[in-house]
């Protein structure tokens, strides 16, 4: 692995991280106001466990973007 793949490999990470608190950081309030609309309160545990699981199927498919964005810049196979 050479240093230009090194160096994809940690803005990959970094990119991916910065993502995923921003983006948790900037749908906070709106989703936590629309669960209060759909289920009275956002502090209701179904509430809570559908935003954990909205997040992280954005964050995973995020993830899986990026991953193959720099499969594809490396020259890997195009998925």
């Amino acid at each position: 692995m050479g240093f230009k793949d090194e160096v994809l490999t940690q803005i990959a990470a970094l990119l991916t991280a910065a993502f995923g608190l921003v983006a948790a950081l900037a749908w906070n309030g709106a989703i936590q106001a629309l669960f209060k609309q759909v289920f009275g309160t956002a502090d209701s545990l179904n509430a809570q466990l559908i935003y954990a699981v909205i997040v992280t199927i954005i964050a995973v498919i995020v993830t899986i973007w990026i991953a193959r964005a720099v499969a594809h810049a490396k020259g890997g196979e195009k998925k």
